[in-house]
């Protein structure tokens, strides 16, 4: 990219950090975009006469969650591997989520929110045209609240200039979409170089600086939590902007995500769903004849862990990509082609994960939306500290206020992603527990502050089913790869075996609860058409008799 190119889109993107000018207030949403668990969707023969209609658009498997099954459900079945899960956890003052917890950019455009809102589950707020037109760019609007690990809390300014100043190199970053060759592989290596560039040209106190530098270390903290990254240098630089964000103001499901699941839920028909089926197995290299019904050939074998098989025209496979990176090899009999492998290997899965705190009274203030705690004397330009197992801590990126408490109590949900959140979850209970009551009291300046009487955590990583939250395209891969993993199998459009949905086959919506919704009506749809195209010589024969 042309020198002269990058300064322009810096000066008309980005503001200056140490002036201050064209503050937008907020930070960058701090999303969990949910787990899953290995599925394979299948669609099997309608009571053994041939084969099945495949569902409609809008039925669907939502991520983490297989469907399969000649078992007598009808055409459709649905295998999960494990027994039904909420996504939510629970504190004695209520519930909380601990998957997917944002409807990011709820506007007409996204089909998680027309849902909720068809189901009658969101507020007033998030239906109002007012909060869908907001174009936030995933970033909440506060107010946050700012402390120093010196124990004392920053003025709100330091927070917005930084967060107005790290908007603007994303802005940037997502500008070398159509770029053929970007400056440098990774977002990481991009944000940092203009961190540093725009230090050596700064004025202003030394001690000024410092506290931006180590303000602008936690919008990294915080833009790993959104992508899922350990680091942002595992962050393609040049496919950065092909992820789209919708208008809205990200919102949350009053009566908690699982409202919506047990919404589609509550429309199959009953026996549709078999849970604590995990599935061993996907057989898809040779026909297979179903005992009692000879000459009925089918595509795919599903072969469960307990021995139990099923048979299927079709399969639809959405388990999440880290469990393909680690099982590739075994799940699928022959094995995936070895451009798809290639895909999986390329593309990159990371670890989010939750710290729930629950207080029995709010040391912050009743219109608090968020807090963090700003390390001083550490800034983005520096490398991760060799002793970091001591300070995974530091890694938390920012701690969301449930709200409102008369509904949650008095709960803060951190955030943190990586190779720390990884170490995390090796820890019990007490010592993350002992540990973050010291962050608190030292932030505070209050050696007194009572601790969390509850808390509880997610462990997305130490999933078997999982093994990790969500997808990013990393540096070496590019959004190609997205579309590699999605292409069926085998590739001929008329004997499509098998099919792949959920979140990392969506190219730009990939991590998001809507891109697996759409992932899944998009290999429902595929299914359409080819029933559509193989029923309609037969039908104009039948015309041709008549």
């Amino acid at each position: 990219m042309h020198p002269g190119k990058q300064e322009e889109l810096r000066s008309k993107t980005r503001p200056s950090l140490w002036t201050g000018r064209a503050g937008s207030r907020g930070k960058g949403a701090l999303p969990f975009r949910g787990g899953g668990r290995p599925e394979a969707g299948r669609v099997p023969p309608r009571g053994g006469q041939g084969p099945g209609k495949p569902p409609g658009p809008k039925e669907t498997q939502s991520r983490g969650e297989a469907s399969g099954g000649s078992w007598d459900a009808g055409p459709v079945g649905h295998l999960a591997g494990r027994a039904p899960s909420s996504g939510r956890g629970a504190t004695p003052s209520g519930v909380v989520e601990v998957g997917a917890q944002w409807i990011h950019g709820p506007s007409k455009e996204n089909p998680v929110f027309r849902l909720a809102a068809e189901a009658g589950l969101l507020d007033d707020d998030a239906l109002s045209e007012e909060n869908q037109q907001v174009e936030a760019g995933g970033h909440p609007a506060g107010p946050f609240a700012w402390y120093s690990s010196q124990g004392r809390e920053l003025d709100a300014e330091a927070g917005r200039s930084a967060g107005a100043f790290f908007a603007g190199l994303l802005e940037e970053a997502r500008g070398f979409v159509h770029v053929d060759r970007p400056p440098v592989p990774s977002v990481g290596e991009y944000l940092r170089g203009a961190v540093a560039r725009e230090l050596r040209e700064a004025a202003g106190e030394e001690e000024a600086r410092r506290l931006q530098l180590a303000v602008l270390r936690s919008y990294f903290h915080l833009e790993c939590c959104v992508n899922g990254t350990d680091s942002l240098d595992e962050l393609a630089l040049g496919p950065f902007g092909e992820y789209a964000m919708l208008p809205g103001l990200d919102c949350t499901f009053p009566g908690g995500f699982q409202g919506l699941t047990d919404h589609i839920m509550a429309s199959l028909p009953e026996g549709i769903v078999l849970f604590e089926k995990p599935v061993k197995t996907i057989h898809w290299g040779r026909s297979h004849e179903e005992e009692g019904s000879p000459g009925r050939l089918f595509g795919v074998q599903v072969e469960c862990e307990d021995g139990e098989t099923f048979l299927a025209d079709h399969v639809i496979v959405t388990v999440p990509l880290g469990f393909l990176k680690e099982h590739q090899e075994s799940f699928f009999c022959p094995p995936l082609p070895p451009q798809k492998l290639e895909a999986i290997r390329r593309l990159g899965f990371g670890t989010a994960n939750k710290i729930i705190l629950e207080f029995e009274q709010p040391f912050w203030k009743p219109d608090t939306e968020i807090i963090g705690v700003v390390w001083e004397n550490q800034s983005p330009l520096e490398e991760r500290p060799a002793d970091w197992r001591n300070t995974w801590f530091q890694k938390i990126a920012g701690y969301v206020v449930l709200q409102p408490p008369e509904r949650h109590g008095h709960i803060l949900c951190g955030f943190i992603a990586g190779r720390e959140s990884e170490f995390m979850e090796t820890l019990s209970d007490s010592e993350v527990l002992t540990t973050l009551t010291q962050v608190f009291r030292k932030a505070t300046g209050n050696p007194q502050l009572a601790p969390p009487k509850n808390i509880l955590r997610t462990r997305w990583h130490s999933e078997p089913y999982t093994r990790g939250s969500y997808s990013y395209v990393a540096v070496g891969s590019s959004g190609d790869d997205i579309d590699l993993l999605a292409r069926p199998l085998p590739e001929d459009p008329s004997d499509s075996k098998l099919l792949f949905a959920g979140e990392a086959t969506h190219r730009s919506f990939y991590s998001t609860t809507h891109g697996a919704l759409l992932s899944g009506w998009r290999e429902a749809d595929r299914l359409i058409h080819l029933y559509d195209s193989l029923e309609a010589p037969h039908a104009q024969q039948l015309e041709a008799r008549e």
